[in-house]
């Protein structure tokens, strides 16, 4: 018997041992993941603090979104993908009350950029817990009990500060409107989108460039300038394309053309197809490049003579941005929020410092390479 109690000692101990070592990784992981761990929600949920969403009307409103899409696996939320645009703010919208859920909340968004892809003008429409109980936008729906409360029914709650608070920096909202009418949707309303994409001159001739992308003015089926969208149920690529050109926004030597211009190249039309903007860049610096021809756009927008989409790599998510989305006779009157933008001016300001600084260091460190180089040859 006696030599049996150390034994149960020691089994007791290793129980204790481990019952440390898991506290230890939780606490880990609440610091890496910011998710409470189990004994934090039990306490949490004691005594939860409750809300009543049918104290409040609803309000139909559109939300001017910019992001710098990079660090994220694309604008929509997606089963098996990683952080979202759309799943941080959602995050955001529900944790300020603003909605109960997604699913009742009549969302709608102008596009669905993809991985990596930037946006300066994403909208969104969707339902918001508003203080009025009446104006424009303002809605009212079964169970609502707005009539009972009597405070803050004269000034709308601050959407752009509220959430702005709860987004990261790189994704921010500078603007909301109230929709002009209960069914106006941020992507079928939407008459006219641009997306930007910016790169260095290197050895490109914006002139051919711009040629080519004449061909693709007008409505034409872009099968083989897009990815088949086939598990969505796209059937029909005609799209319609009105305007292509590239320009020079930042020359480097003010002398002569330099393979270090910043060009950007602007696409506007009323709607794109999966991976139809990269691959129209992909095909333009093609023949920018003297590659190719720029009766080649033309040829690939014959469906008859090509009917399959050759093989050819789409050019990078990295320097595209959704730059505005436009609706019918300015229907959205957009409210700036002055501290949100200049909050915004300030982040975006200290980012540019930052890659300003280290795009100016690469390109020292070019200069001195090329003028090493020159010595010895």
């Amino acid at each position: 018997m006696d030599s049996e109690v150390p034994k149960e000692l020691s089994q007791e101990e290793k129980i204790r041992k481990l019952e440390a070592q898991v506290k230890q990784l939780k606490n880990v992981i609440v610091k890496l993941t910011g998710q409470d761990s189990g004994s934090n929600k039990k306490r949490a949920h004691k005594n939860p603090r409750k809300f009543s969403f049918d104290l409040y009307c609803k309000r139909h409103v559109a939300l001017h979104v910019c992001y710098f899409g990079w660090d994220y696996h694309g604008f929509a939320v997606q089963e098996a993908s990683g952080k979202t645009i759309e799943s941080e703010l959602f995050r955001a919208l529900i944790l300020t009350k603003l909605i109960k859920c997604r699913q009742d909340s009549n969302y709608h968004r102008c596009g669905r950029t993809d991985k990596g892809v930037s946006a300066y003008q994403q909208v969104i429409t969707i339902d918001l817990r508003s203080n009025l109980k009446e104006g424009v936008g303002v809605i009212e729906y079964d169970g609502c009990k707005a009539s009972e409360r009597s405070q803050n029914l004269d000034i709308e709650i601050d959407y752009c500060k509220i959430l702005n608070a709860n987004l990261p920096p790189n994704i921010q909202i500078l603007a909301w409107a109230p929709c002009p009418k209960p069914d106006f949707s941020a992507r079928f309303d939407c008459i006219s989108r641009t997306y930007k994409y910016y790169f260095p001159r290197g050895d490109l001739d914006l002139v051919k460039l711009n040629e080519g992308g004449q061909y693709l003015l007008g409505e034409n089926d872009y099968r083989n300038f897009c990815k088949m969208d086939v598990a969505n149920g796209v059937v029909n690529y005609k799209r319609r394309i009105d305007r292509v050109e590239a320009s020079v926004i930042k020359i480097q030597n003010s002398n002569e053309p330099s393979p270090f211009d910043m060009c950007c190249l602007t696409i506007m039309g009323r709607a794109f197809l999966w991976h139809q903007i990269r691959c129209v860049v992909s095909v333009l610096f093609r023949v920018a490049s003297g590659r190719d021809p720029a009766i080649v756009v033309s040829d690939l927008l014959d469906i008859e003579a090509h009917p399959r989409r050759p093989q050819y790599p789409m050019a990078s998510e990295i320097p595209l941005s959704l730059s505005s989305c436009d609706y019918e006779n300015n229907e959205l009157d957009w409210n700036y929020d002055s501290e949100a933008v200049l909050v915004t001016l300030k982040q975006l300001q200290e980012l540019w410092a930052e890659h300003s600084i280290k795009a100016t260091m690469f390109k020292g460190a070019i200069d001195n390479l090329l003028a090493q180089t020159k010595k010895t040859t």
